[in-house]
Parts: structure tokens; C-alpha cells; sequence
């Protein structure tokens, strides 16, 4: 990728992020990157491929992160799911004040024929693979407490909803909280 690109991808992560995806047009990309729209879509070929990008080099970036937290976990399978329960607590914390870029990216992309579709979706069937891995016969139910907490994160509904449902999974896992 090119210096170019590599700034515009950047700062289309950071607007998409902050603004939402329809709110951001190339021009302001273009403009925010020093690029021009020529450059965008020499390099990308459309926004949706833009999107496509910001979304999968989020994704990439969340297994990487998670895969060293697991590694360092415990082998237990709860010693795992807390694992799973604190990365996101961190990674949220760092980089997702405004909740799941998933989350809100799905809330703008809902057609399945839209091209970012699938990594949202694919994200998230990821993560359920990964529970289901983890806890075979609690997999539902951690996804389930899981994705509600990156969503009450994202409202700031709750005080430290992850530690809350990280505590919960633990309880469901019939071990002790950490």
C-alpha cells in the first residue's frame, strides 16, 4: 500500500469511526489524508471498498490483539473466556469509545449485498466460533453476554459493563470471579 493510501485508509478509520459511515463523503477523506479523490479511487476503487477496508484491518487488528491476551492466558477454558472478556474491556477502552466498530457499522449496513456486509458479519461469527471453541455448551450464552457489553460500553449505560459480564461468563462457567 502507499503512503497515500496508507493515509487515507487511517484517516477514513478514524472519521468512519467517529462520524459514522454515511456522514463521510470521499472529498473529506481525500481532504483529511492530503490525498486527492483521484488517489482514492485509483487505490480503492470506490468508498465501499474504503469501508470494506476500514472494517477489515479493524477485524485484523482486534484477533491479533485478542490472540496474544489468549496466549497468555491460563489454559482453563474460564481462565480463556475471562481472557476474551478483559482484552475487549481493554480494547474498548483504547479504541472504542463509541462502542463496537462492528456494531455501529452494522447499525449503518444492514444489506447483506453491501460489500462490508460479510466482514461485519464475519466478525462476529468469529467470535461466536471462539466461545464455541472455548465452552462448547456455553457459547450462546457468552456471546450473548459479551456483544450486550461492548453495547452498553458504547451508551456508557453501566459502570464497566465488560468486568460485569466478565464476572457473569465466570459465574456461568462455574468458576470463581478473578
Amino acid at each position: 500500500m502507499t503512503p497515500g493510501a496508507r493515509r487515507a485508509l487511517a484517516a477514513a478509520s478514524r472519521l468512519f469511526y467517529e462520524r459514522g459511515i454515511h456522514a463521510v463523503g470521499v472529498d473529506l477523506i481525500a481532504a483529511e489524508a492530503g490525498v486527492t479523490k483521484k488517489t482514492l479511487y485509483d487505490r480503492f476503487g470506490s468508498k465501499e471498498q474504503i469501508v470494506v477496508e476500514y472494517l477489515a484491518d479493524r477485524d485484523e487488528r482486534w484477533r491479533a490483539y485478542l490472540s496474544e491476551r489468549l496466549a497468555a492466558a491460563g489454559p482453563g477454558a474460564a481462565d480463556r473466556v475471562r481472557a476474551v472478556f478483559e482484552a475487549s474491556r481493554e480494547w474498548m477502552d483504547a479504541n472504542s469509545p463509541k462502542g463496537c466498530g462492528m456494531v455501529n457499522a452494522h447499525a449503518e449496513i444492514s444489506d447483506p449485498a453491501h460489500p462490508a456486509y460479510a466482514v461485519i458479519t464475519g466478525q462476529k461469527q468469529w467470535m461466536l466460533r471462539l466461545f464455541t471453541d472455548l465452552a462448547p455448551d456455553r457459547a450462546g450464552a457468552l456471546m450473548l453476554l459479551h456483544e450486550g457489553a461492548m453495547v452498553a460500553h458504547g451508551l456508557h449505560v453501566l459502570p464497566d459493563p465488560l468486568g460485569h459480564a466478565r464476572d457473569l461468563a465466570a459465574e456461568l462457567l462455574g468458576a470463581p470471579d478473578s
